[in-house]
C-alpha cells in the first residue's frame, strides 16, 4: 500500500494563500469553508521574534481517527494510496469525526456533512500535481509519498508531525515537525 502525503517547507511559505484559493477553486468549495488554512505562528522574545507559516489540510492520516469514529462508514482510508476519503452521501452530520481528529480537519457547510481534502484524487489521476501544490509560488508545498516526502525533509532539516494517527505530513522551518502542533490543535472546526 503506498501512503501519500503533503510537505510543506514553511521557510518558503510567503502567505500567499494561493494554496487555499487554488483549493477552493478546484474543489468548488463553498464560501466560508476551508479544506487548505494558511496558519501563523509567532515565538521567541524581543529582540529575536520570529514567525513561521504553514498551509495545512487533512493530514491523510495511516491511522485516521475521524474513520475510526465515523457510525456511518462515511470516512475511509483508500489503501492503493493510503488517502482518507469521505462519502458525502452516507455522512448523517453528527460530527463524531471532529470530536475524534486531533487536528480540527474535519470541515461543514451548508449541508451540515463532513468535507475535506481528498489530496485531489481526480488531479492525480490524470497526472497532474493536487491543485494547492501546484499553484504555490514559493514551492513550499509538495504531495506524494511518505518515502518521498521524508527525503525532502531530510534534506531540510524537517520531520515528520509527531501523533498517534500518523499524520502524513511532514515540515521543515522548525527543529522539530512537533512544534506545530499546539498551533494545528487549536483550529476550530467548522
Amino acid at each position: 500500500m503506498a501512503q501519500l502525503g503533503f510537505f510543506i517547507g514553511t521557510e518558503r511559505c510567503v502567505q500567499c494563500r494561493a494554496c487555499e484559493v487554488a483549493c477552493k477553486s478546484w474543489n468548488g468549495i463553498e464560501p466560508g469553508v476551508r479544506w487548505r488554512r494558511v496558519l501563523q505562528d509567532w515565538g521567541g522574545a524581543y529582540p529575536e521574534v520570529a514567525d513561521r507559516t504553514i498551509s495545512v489540510s487533512c493530514m491523510h492520516c495511516e491511522k485516521p481517527a475521524c474513520a475510526a469514529a465515523c457510525p456511518a462508514g462515511a470516512i475511509s482510508k483508500r489503501a492503493e494510496v493510503g488517502v482518507v476519503t469521505v462519502d458525502r452521501n452516507k455522512c448523517i452530520g453528527c460530527r463524531s469525526c471532529s470530536k475524534a481528529c486531533p487536528y480540527g480537519v474535519p470541515r461543514y457547510g451548508k449541508s451540515g456533512r463532513m468535507q475535506k481534502c481528498d489530496l485531489c484524487l481526480e488531479r492525480r489521476a490524470q497526472g497532474k500535481e493536487p491543485a494547492c501544490t501546484a499553484t504555490c509560488p514559493g514551492e513550499a508545498s509538495k504531495a506524494g509519498t511518505i518515502e518521498e516526502l521524508g527525503r525532502m525533509a531530510a534534506q531540510r532539516s524537517g520531520a515528520r508531525l509527531a501523533g498517534d494517527t500518523l499524520p502524513a505530513l511532514f515540515i521543515s522551518g522548525r527543529p522539530a515537525g512537533e512544534s506545530w502542533l499546539p498551533v494545528i490543535q487549536s483550529l476550530p472546526s467548522r
